[in-house]
């Protein structure tokens, strides 16, 4: 690292000290350890994790998995003794960390920089765990085969069942979270008979199941489906990408879905300390550092800027690429800490409408 970037990040962390957004930690020679289990999968050591390092002198450690892998591991953790593995639960999704706070899993956390920092619809309300960063899932489509007519009828996801789609419409798979969690929201706002009618409808129209968004949008970039459900920070990176990237990116368009109804499905990457947790200070400082205003940037060190998704912090700005994605309402209707609860349910209806489970 360069002493010039140095300088800046210690100049920073003073800055949020002097402010009063990040709580003054006990000058010691060996500030310690910060172990942290991550469904993240952009690389163990992401640009704000390697930040916090050098601004706070802990080091970072970060065990991988899946949401429900991690959540599994957490449970046997806190089972076998009195201290977990784990400081940190950092979950893309959060019906998992609502899961994760019913089962105890997780401590409640009193911070006024937490709560300052981050809207109230983006934190569990008791305080267990807090979003970092916010992914909106909605629809990508190629302005080349879908005509005006038909994208000013493609207005909510349950538009996504009409025979007009058939045979052009790429899914996610239902194994993924992302699908999980998004057929959980009708559940919540249509009701199980109604969602269910619209999931099979949705089934029937599915032309392929694509396990990799980026794919999804190279998909319809290439005419093999005009449709696709993505989250949107993939066209993010597309459009920070190489040349292919932006072709790709500038052949396709983003459509938020439910703007006139409960607003565009979303979910956060929200992280709680473990209830049993070793170094909770630690823990504690690293939710507040990610939280303040100035790491809730579009810069590639920032926690929503390293993977061009929006803040959970009212007063930030995103990142220009996907600030250019224009305004947009979320569907704050359906509480984020109420998605756990209907999980379970999502996957039996998907796995009712005969929804791919797997790619194809």
């Amino acid at each position: 690292m360069s002493k010039i970037r140095f300088i800046a990040l210690s100049l920073a962390l003073v800055s949020l000290l002097s402010l009063g957004l990040v709580p003054v930690v006990a000058q010691d020679d060996d500030p310690g350890v910060l172990n942290i289990y991550s469904s993240r999968h952009y690389g163990d050591m992401e640009a704000p994790f390697v930040a916090f390092s050098e601004a706070t002198g802990i080091e970072v450690r970060v065990s991988a998995g899946s949401p429900r892998d991690l959540l599994t591991r957490l449970r046997a953790d806190i089972e076998r003794g009195d201290r977990s593995v784990a400081d940190l639960f950092l979950a893309i999704d959060a019906g998992v960390l609502d899961l994760a706070t019913e089962e105890g899993l997780l401590q409640p956390i009193e911070s006024d920089v937490l709560t300052s920092n981050i809207a109230e619809n983006f934190r569990d309300p008791d305080n267990h765990w807090f979003g970092l960063s916010i992914r909106t899932r909605t629809v990508v489509y190629n302005p080349e085969n879908v005509t005006e007519e038909e994208l000013a009828g493609l207005n909510t996801y349950s538009d996504l069942a009409d025979p007009v789609w058939e045979g052009r419409l790429c899914m996610r798979p239902a194994s993924h979270i992302y699908t999980v969690s998004l057929f959980s929201s009708l559940l919540y706002h249509l009701g199980e008979e109604e969602a269910a009618a619209v999931t099979e409808g949705i089934a029937n129209n599915a032309t392929r199941y694509i396990n990799s968004d980026t794919s999804q949008i190279r998909a319809v970039a290439a005419g093999e489906c005009d449709v696709a459900v993505v989250n949107h920070y993939y066209m993010g990176r597309l459009g920070n990408g190489d040349e292919a990237d932006q072709e790709i990116f500038n052949s396709v368009a983003l459509k938020w879905m439910n703007q006139d109804t409960t607003g565009v499905f979303f979910n956060v990457n929200g992280a709680g300390v473990v209830r049993n947790a070793a170094n909770f200070d630690n823990a504690v400082l690293f939710l507040e550092y990610m939280a303040s205003l100035e790491n809730q940037c579009g810069d590639p060190n920032c926690f929503p800027g390293s993977n061009f998704e929006y803040p959970t912090n009212p007063e930030a700005e995103p990142e220009a690429v996907i600030a250019g994605f224009g305004e947009f309402s979320y569907d704050l209707d359906y509480p984020l800490w109420e998605y756990g609860t209907y999980q379970e349910a999502s996957v039996a209806m998907l796995e009712e409408a005969d929804f791919g489970f797997t790619e194809n």
